[in-house]
């Protein structure tokens, strides 16, 4: 596809807004309804790329925290690794994605062989930091929030699947690209694998085409080209929230897979015996087999089999719903405790 094409696909799609105050020598199109700014402006930003500034690295280049209008916005300020042309595809792909669980993108600069992206700031970082530490400060996330989070990246998936024209593959769905303001709001993040397809396609199945970087090992399924997956690597994540361990992790001097182990617990009824110590007694039951019904449908080794993001986020949905009124009964019980479930109450789903 073209970038003229690219582009003409997009402004059918969503429909633009003149970019105001852009500069006359811009190689991208006048009706970008994002900001452009200078290298001055992201060079004072992050005062002139100190590596001090810097929040995170990744094949695409560095990510810096940085400051705007005379101190008074913080920023995310992405210098990346691209051509003029793949750049130019970025930023009119990115400009047009509008939904509370995707992060938004604010503007670019393209000036003197700089690629730089500039995105909101999301103070909580990622959910894999959250979750697994990663050298943060971060206290336990509660099952109810992670819930709630899981929902909310959900409803970012299933946007990109059907909430525009051409649905949006992400291709790189992980724990590290799904990053939390300062409310734990989940936002997608981590575009640059995506490719379309046109809406019609069934649970958002495509033509296999090769990836030009392979996204992270052990969100990968065995038909890794697939549309689906998407879904099954969502399927890992919601994994790795209840069971509070990497996709990848080393046990007795052995690397695992999650999704594998996962699989394992499953048919041999211990995968509650398994999940994170901080959630044990503090998931209902119903709640929990809803919860692992969807993860391990996620990941099925049939893409076919795969439930679509939107049945997903249905399910996760209920799933809240169900540990809602399990707490406010067992709260009805006994108000002034704390709710606690016994273990004796779980069994294989």
């Amino acid at each position: 596809m073209s970038l003229l094409h690219f582009f003409q696909v997009f402004k059918k799609a969503f429909g633009f807004v003149s970019r105001r105050g852009s500069q006359p020598n811009s190689t991208l199109p006048e009706e970008l309804c994002i900001r452009q700014f200078s290298l001055a402006e992201i060079k004072a930003a992050t005062a002139n790329f100190d590596e001090g500034f810097i929040i995170g690295i990744s094949n695409f280049g560095s990510v810096y925290k940085g400051v705007i209008d005379d101190g008074t916005f913080t920023v995310a300020i992405r210098r990346m690794k691209f051509s003029l042309s793949a750049f130019r595809t970025e930023v009119v792909f990115l400009s047009q994605l509008n939904h509370l669980n995707v992060e938004s993108l604010i503007g670019f600069c393209n000036e003197k062989g700089e690629t730089i992206l500039v995105y909101e700031y999301l103070s909580n970082g990622s959910l894999f930091d959250c979750l697994h530490g990663n050298g943060i400060s971060c206290n336990p996330i509660p099952w109810e929030k992670r819930l709630q989070i899981c929902i909310g990246a959900a409803r970012g998936l299933h946007y990109l699947h059907t909430g525009v024209k051409y649905i949006v593959l992400h291709h790189n769905v992980t724990s590290n690209t799904i990053l939390l303001d300062h409310e734990l709001v989940p936002k997608l993040s981590g575009f640059f694998l995506s490719r379309l397809g046109p809406h019609s396609m069934s649970k958002a199945s495509t033509k296999k085409e090769s990836l030009d970087v392979m996204a992270t090992f052990g969100y990968l399924d065995s038909e890794s080209l697939s549309g689906k997956i998407d879904v099954y690597a969502f399927g890992v994540v919601l994994l790795e929230v209840i069971c509070g361990k990497t996709p990848v992790f080393e046990a007795n001097g052995q690397k695992r897979s999650l999704a594998a182990w996962a699989n394992w617990c499953f048919k041999n009824g211990t995968i509650y015996h398994n999940i994170d110590p901080y959630l044990k007694g503090r998931i209902a039951p119903e709640c929990f087999n809803k919860y692992v019904e969807i993860a391990m449908s996620c990941i099925s080794y049939s893409a076919d089999e795969r439930p679509s993001i939107g049945e997903v986020e249905a399910t996760l949905q209920d799933a809240l719903e169900l540990q809602k009124k399990a707490d406010s009964e067992m709260k009805s019980i006994i108000p002034h405790s704390e709710v606690m479930y016994e273990d004796e109450l779980f069994c294989a789903p």
